[in-house]
């Protein structure tokens, strides 16, 4: 007869999961993807080493599936002030200021997320994570132009340039501790919002 494992067998699996993620999260936010070994990650869980290679191959095949769970819901974030009413260049600021400031409230883990050198992986969730973002940004810029409030652009173009714009201009601020947080939002997003409301865009 062949195995089948049970509901209980499930629940306890995925809860061992979810330990896993949980101890690799708060690692992370400690000191990075860098310094994190998976005997740390282990012992954080309350499980052997061993066991922890059950639920995931390799500390790069761990650390994908985090940054993937980790983005999901920084992104989420940002979709629901996207997704207020009003002009779209004011849902637009309060899609970046959701951005920014979740970032700088925890830098560690803002700089694992958006800069700090990682596996292959790893990079290719980072890379899907700002599609993402570019694709939410995208929709909003599109609605704008044809209702008319915003100029004529590519709308795509516009959007990617706005991610990569705005996860560059926080990698110095996430790298030194700041007391004037709102100063930095604020310019930042000066800066992204005077490229996607210009008059004029070359052809």
């Amino acid at each position: 007869m062949a195995y089948r494992e049970t509901e209980r067998g499930k629940a306890r699996k995925a809860k061992t999961r979810q330990r896993i993620l949980q101890a690799t999260a708060e690692l992370v936010d400690e000191s990075g993807f860098g310094l994190v070994q998976m005997g740390q990650i282990a012992g954080r869980a309350g499980i052997a080493a061993g066991t922890l290679y059950r639920y995931f191959a390799s500390k790069e095949a761990l650390f994908a599936d985090y940054f993937r769970l980790a983005t999901e819901q920084e992104v989420r974030q940002v979709a629901a002030a996207l997704q207020q009413p009003g002009p779209s260049s004011e849902r637009m600021e309060a899609g970046l200021r959701v951005f920014a400031r979740r970032a700088l409230l925890k830098p560690r883990t803002a700089w694992a997320l958006i800069a700090e050198p990682v596996d292959p992986a790893v990079d290719e969730q980072r890379l899907l994570y700002r599609q993402r973002y570019a694709r939410l940004f995208e929709q909003v810029i599109s609605f704008g132009m044809e209702s008319g409030e915003l100029p004529p652009q590519d709308a795509r173009l516009t959007s990617t340039a706005m991610v990569g714009a705005l996860a560059e201009a926080l990698v110095g601020p996430l790298a030194e501790p700041l007391t004037d947080h709102d100063a930095t939002i604020d310019h930042i997003i000066a800066f992204c919002l005077a490229g996607l409301t210009r008059k004029e865009y070359p052809r």
